[in-house]
């Protein structure tokens, strides 16, 4: 029985990663659409009023463009999860909760003092 349950988180998270990957796919047309058009409109104006400062939006844009071309399209989910074993592996501390991780005592205390709270009211 553990090892289905392993087996479905398993499927779970990859359903979860997979429909993120896909939403961003999506989103990256849409924003690929109006990056293409604002950058069209921004070059028009910047040649009819002859002021260069007038593209400097495109810049912002464009790292945005190229992060989510990158989450759908490239390497960043790649590079994210050796970082996130990096991370594991060579800098566990990290991940330490405050106050360490919960105990069934710490979890039975809570839920005492929870329920006098309620009893009193």
């Amino acid at each position: 029985q553990l090892e289905r349950q392993l087996v479905m988180q398993n499927q779970m998270r990859e359903r979860q990663t997979a429909m993120q990957i896909a939403w961003t796919r999506e989103f990256l047309k849409y924003f690929g659409t109006f990056f293409g058009l604002a950058a069209a409109g921004l070059t028009a104006g910047a040649i009819r009023k002859k002021n260069p400062s007038i593209l400097l939006p495109i810049v912002p844009l464009s790292f945005i463009l190229a992060y989510q071309y990158d989450m759908g399209y490239g390497t960043l989910l790649q590079r994210m999860k050796g970082e996130a074993e990096n991370i594991l592996d060579t800098q566990s501390t990290l991940l330490e909760l405050p106050k360490g991780s919960l105990t069934y005592e710490d979890l039975e205390k809570i839920r005492r003092s929870q329920s006098k709270f309620f009893i009193e009211k």
